[in-house]
C-alpha cells in the first residue's frame, strides 16, 4: 500500500486526472465506436455508403483544426481550451440522439471530429508543462494505458447497453465528457508558461505561422512519422478484410488481437517505458520502427493464428516504445510557448492516413493483395525509421554543440 501510495506521489495530481479523465472518456467511446455505423444506418434507412460518408468526415474535420488548435492553447491556455473541447465532445454524441436526417448526422459527425484536435495539443502541452522531461515517457505511457484500458473494456459494456437501449450509451459517453471537464474546471491549474509568452523571446513564440525553415524539425518528424499512422490506419481498416480472405473466423481473430493488444499494453504500459526511459530517443524510436516492420510481415504473410499473435505482441512492445518516444521527443523539442502548435502539426501522422491510407493502400490491396500492401508499408517503416534516428541524432548533436559554446562563452567571460 505504501508503494501504491509512493508512486502516486512520483508524478504531478494534473497528470493523475488526466489519466482517469482519458481512461473514462476512452471507455464510454469505445461503447460507441463498434456500433456507430450501425446505428447511423438504421437511422439513414439501412444504406451502407452514407454511414461510411458521416464517419469519414471526422478525420477530415480533425486535420483542418489541428492548424488552429494548438495555437489556441498557446495563446489562450491550456485549461480554456480542453474545457470548451470537452464541452464540444460531449453536445456531439448527445446530438446523435435527435439527428434524423443525413446532413443534421453529417453536422454532428463533423462538431465531434472537431474536439478531440482542440483537447490533444493543449492536453499533451499542459503534460509537458508539469511533468520533467525525464518522466514524460512514463507520464504519456500512462495515458496510453488509459486509452487501452477503454479499448479492452469499452465493447463489451457498449455491446450490453446498446441492446438494451440505443441512446442511453450517447448519454454516457456525453456525461463521461462532461464529468472530465468539471474535473479539469475543478481542480486543475492553469499551466501556460506566461513568462515565455512575456519575456524579450516572444515575437517568434506568440506568432501563429510555423514556418519550414524555422521548424525544419517538427515538419521532418511529422513526415518520418506518417508510416506508424498509415500501420495504424490499415489495422483498423484492411486488415479485418486480410484476414477473410486466409481465415475463416477472421472476425474472433480480429477481436482477439485487438483485446491481447489492449492487455497487453496495460500489462506493461510502466514498467517498460521505465525500463526505456533513459535511453536515447533515437534508438527507442529506431527499434520501435523495425519492430513495427516485422508486424507488417506478419500480418501481410501470417499463415496461423499463433503467428498473428506473437505478431500482435511485438506490433505492442513497438507501440509502447515508438509512439510514447516519440511524443516525448516532440515535448522536449517544443519551444515552452508553442507547445499546443507543435502537438497540433505532429498529431497529423495519425491523422492524415485515416483519410489517405484506406484510399491509396485499399486500392494496392484490392488488386494486389494484402502481403504486398503490408510489404510496401514495412519498407516505408525501415526508410523512415533510419531517417528519423539520423534526423534527431543530428539535432542532439546540434544541441550538444550549442551548449558547449555557450559554456565556453561564459567561461571565457
Amino acid at each position: 500500500m505504501r508503494l501504491t501510495f509512493s508512486y502516486f506521489r512520483r508524478h504531478d495530481p494534473i497528470l493523475w486526472i488526466r489519466v482517469f479523465g482519458t481512461g473514462l472518456c476512452a471507455l464510454t467511446t469505445f461503447m460507441i465506436r463498434p456500433f456507430l455505423i450501425f446505428y447511423i444506418s438504421d437511422k439513414l434507412g439501412g444504406t451502407v455508403l452514407m454511414p461510411l460518408l458521416v464517419v469519414g468526415l471526422q478525420p477530415l474535420a480533425g486535420i483542418l483544426l489541428s492548424f488552429w488548435g494548438g495555437g489556441l492553447a498557446d495563446q489562450y491556455g491550456r485549461k480554456p481550451v480542453m474545457l470548451v473541447s470537452l464541452a464540444i465532445q460531449a453536445l456531439s454524441m448527445f446530438g446523435f440522439i435527435f439527428a434524423e436526417s443525413l446532413w443534421m448526422l453529417i453536422l454532428i459527425s463533423v462538431l465531434g471530429g472537431m474536439g478531440m484536435p482542440m483537447f490533444l495539443p493543449a492536453a499533451n502541452a499542459q503534460i509537458s508543462d508539469v511533468v520533467p522531461e525525464e518522466k514524460r515517457a512514463e507520464a504519456f505511457a500512462l495515458i496510453h494505458g488509459a486509452v487501452n484500458v477503454g479499448g479492452a473494456l469499452g465493447p463489451l459494456l457498449g455491446l450490453a447497453v446498446y441492446l438494451l437501449n440505443q441512446n442511453v450509451i450517447f448519454v454516457i459517453c456525453s456525461a463521461s465528457f462532461i464529468l472530465f471537464a468539471l474535473l479539469i474546471w475543478w481542480k486543475v491549474p492553469e499551466t501556460r508558461p506566461e513568462e515565455i509568452l512575456h519575456s524579450g523571446k516572444p515575437e517568434k513564440t506568440r506568432s501563429g505561422r510555423l514556418l519550414y525553415r524555422e521548424h525544419k524539425l517538427l515538419y521532418l518528424l511529422t513526415l518520418c512519422a506518417l508510416p506508424v499512422g498509415l500501420l495504424y490506419s490499415q489495422v483498423e481498416t484492411t486488415l479485418p478484410l486480410h484476414l477473410k480472405t486466409n481465415f475463416s473466423n477472421a472476425s474472433a481473430i480480429f477481436a482477439g488481437l485487438m483485446t491481447i493488444n489492449s492487455v497487453v499494453v496495460i500489462l506493461l504500459m510502466v514498467w517498460l517505458p521505465k525500463k526505456t526511459e533513459n535511453k536515447s530517443p533515437q534508438s527507442m524510436i529506431l527499434l520501435s520502427y523495425l519492430l513495427f516492420a516485422i508486424v507488417c510481415l506478419g500480418y501481410g504473410f501470417a499463415a496461423s493464428f499463433f503467428v498473428l499473435v506473437v505478431t500482435e505482441l511485438i506490433f505492442t512492445v513497438g507501440e509502447i516504445i515508438g509512439i510514447i518516444h516519440l511524443q516525448k521527443y516532440v515535448s522536449i523539442a517544443a519551444p515552452a510557448g508553442m507547445r499546443g502548435r507543435y502537438n497540433s502539426i505532429f498529431g497529423l501522422y495519425m491523422q492524415i492516413p485515416k483519410i489517405l491510407g484506406p484510399i491509396c493502400f485499399g486500392l494496392i490491396f484490392e488488386h494486389f493483395g494484402g502481403g504486398l500492401m503490408f510489404s510496401v508499408i514495412a519498407s516505408l517503416l525501415v526508410l523512415c525509421g533510419g531517417a528519423i534516428y539520423q534526423l534527431i541524432r543530428k539535432a542532439q548533436n546540434q544541441k550538444f554543440a550549442l551548449m558547449q559554446q555557450e559554456l565556453h562563452t561564459e567561461t571565457a567571460v
